[in-house]
């Protein structure tokens, strides 16, 4: 099969000096009968009659890398061209030609790839004009021939070319064509055979016990083979001859066994899925729509997915209805079976997850964590999220936990009253996680807070606070939606979990409030110029940079603030005091920036 290892589009032959295949007896061409002497033929119009002559041999190739070759060997015949490379696409991948020269193979061949299809030119040393061309056949590529020329080619030497290529292009489609025809019947055969294999087995069994406990028996088995979903499907073709489907209730393929399986999948309409659902509700069997045989998978009356068999040619009778009956059935176990185990799972996962939270000692936390696949080795960080249009109930949790898997986050889950909680292995990414809870609930109306790492389960409890501390800084900041990491919080972390924004408030207003009021009366920033004025260390020269004013200018302006505020900056006590209300004024009350 093409891209196997098995197959070689190449083939070595004895005649490799470019001349034209002898007759079946090996021998050349012996001189025909005399002739009277025809009017000598031109350049373009010998040229012509050559590529004739040469499309023909290659429609009559046994193989793809035959009917390259014969062009890169022939293609002085299209005018004072070389053949530097040939490729062909298997698998693919580009594969290169056992006849390419070796001087200029990698670069010519990275330059081929660097196309991806397209033609182009090709550099090679000492050889002014280079193409690479590709041999395209509907909608595919087959590969690509580079040639080059010691001149640049006349019109009618690129158009003639360009016939050679089209040529090998065509007959590269058709010989590739055979082979899918060759594969597919192959195909096509062991399935015949496998199915005939299968009936026979089946009608062994129904001699003794009947067709329909037959049936019954062979789907339990297969049900108790530990098999899955794949494993029911398969026994269903098998039995049917025809493709059998299993879609979730949400109308996502979860398995297919047979031909015809469309790729991609078609994305399902949730509100057709609805309707189907209800349709084939109400009724007591299986349920033709359109190519289709359904039969839903109940258990309890809840709808766990459908079952279905692809019925082109409307072939499905009585057998076939009864072995769909009995593969849902089977079917419902097995999925009733794994959805257990995943509750059993995230059960064990929150009850860890909790105790964690709350404080347990590392032996029992560390084997019920290998119990159930989570590695409490390493560092962690404890990350808490919320949302405004969400309660904190399991449907959020499940998403939270989507969310995570699809950021690639390995994570243990539990949820509070009014948030979720991640312990993870991986630092949360900055904005990773809230995009894609952004688009699993339709709002960006959502916080995260996450904790410093966290080397030992025993600090847990006290990195989980953290967590809460940058969620709550975030919430009560300006741009209150998004993620905040408690190690990047900076001088709020000193503030104690136990300040709340109010207090926060009451002290700026204390340390700030005339100078922001001064602010806000007369559009000044003596604020900012006080905040700059400590980030800089209090220089003057960077001070004054920063705000791109001049040093006597600053020098005002910090007299002013004493001036206003009634702080003396060469005060120690009232410096610090000033430093911290410029950084909370900047960090909480302001936001970023």
């Amino acid at each position: 099969m093409v891209g196997s290892r098995a197959y070689s589009p190449y083939h070595r032959y004895p005649d490799r000096k470019g001349g034209l295949p002898r007759d079946s007896a090996g021998r050349r061409p012996t001189a025909a009968p005399r002739r009277p002497r025809l009017p000598a033929r031109t350049p373009a119009a010998h040229a012509l009659h050559e590529l004739v002559a040469l499309s023909r041999t290659q429609f009559d190739a046994p193989d793809e890398g035959e009917i390259l070759r014969l062009a890169m060997d022939h293609i002085a015949a299209a005018g004072p061209y070389t053949a530097e490379a040939g490729y062909l696409k298997v698998g693919g991948d580009l594969i290169s030609s056992p006849w390419n020269g070796r001087t200029h193979a990698l670069a010519v061949g990275r330059r081929v790839r660097e196309l991806a299809g397209r033609d182009g030119n090709v550099t090679v040393a000492g050889r002014p004009w280079g193409r690479a061309l590709g041999l395209r056949g509907p909608g595919v590529l087959h590969g690509y021939l580079v040639v080059t020329c010691r001149s640049r080619p006349t019109r009618a030497e690129q158009s003639l070319l360009a016939m050679l290529v089209r040529h090998t292009a065509a007959a590269l489609s058709v010989a590739f064509a055979h082979r899918r025809q060759r594969e597919d019947a192959l195909e096509l055969h062991r399935l015949r055979e496998e199915r005939t294999a299968l009936q026979r087995k089946l009608i062994s069994v129904v001699a003794e016990l009947g067709y329909e406990r037959a049936v019954h028996a062979l789907m339990a088995d297969v049900a108790a083979s530990g098999g899955g979903e794949e494993a029911i499907t398969r026994a269903l073709h098998g039995l049917t001859g025809l493709p059998a489907l299993v879609e979730d209730r949400f109308g996502r393929l979860r398995s297919w066994t047979g031909p015809g399986r469309p790729v991609p999948y078609p994305e399902p309409d949730p509100v057709r899925q609805e309707d189907m659902l209800h349709a084939v509700a109400k009724e007591a069997g299986p349920v033709r729509i359109r190519d289709r045989l359904l039969t839903l998978v109940r258990l309890h009356g809840e709808i766990l997915g459908v079952l279905a068999l692809v019925d082109t040619r409307d072939e499905a009778d009585e057998h076939t209805v009864l072995a769909l009956g009995h593969a849902a059935t089977s079917l419902a176990l097995e999925l009733t079976h794994l959805r257990s185990l995943a509750e059993v799972e995230v059960r064990l996962h929150r009850e860890l997850a909790d105790d964690l939270l709350a404080g347990t000692d590392e032996p029992s936390a560390y084997a019920r964590s290998e119990a159930v696949g989570h590695d409490l080795h390493g560092s962690h960080y404890i990350v808490v999220v919320q949302w405004s249009n969400r309660t904190a109930d399991d449907s959020f949790a499940q998403t939270v936990g989507r969310a995570a898997a699809a950021v690639g986050l390995r994570s243990l889950l539990t949820r509070r009253s009014d948030h979720v909680v991640l312990i993870t292995g991986d630092r949360p990414h900055a904005r990773a996680l809230y995009e894609a809870l952004a688009r699993e609930n339709g709002t960006r109306s959502g916080t995260i807070g996450v904790s410093a790492p966290c080397d030992s389960v025993d600090d847990i409890p006290r990195h989980y606070r953290e967590a809460q501390r940058a969620l709550d800084v975030r919430r009560h900041s300006r741009e209150r939606y998004g993620t905040s990491f408690f190690d990047e919080l900076g001088l709020y972390r000193i503030l104690g979990p136990g300040s709340g924004h109010r207090e926060l408030e009451t002290f700026v207003q204390e340390w700030l409030g005339q100078l922001i009021d001064y602010d806000s009366r007369h559009h000044a920033t003596m604020v900012d110029t006080l905040s700059r004025y400590f980030d800089c260390g209090g220089n003057y020269d960077e001070t004054a940079d920063s705000l791109a004013i001049h040093r006597s200018t600053l020098r005002y302006r910090l007299q002013r603030i004493r001036d206003i505020s009634g702080h003396d900056l060469a005060n120690v006590e009232d410096r610090l005091n000033l430093q911290v209300a410029t950084r909370v004024w900047k960090i909480v009350l302001r936001g970023p920036g």
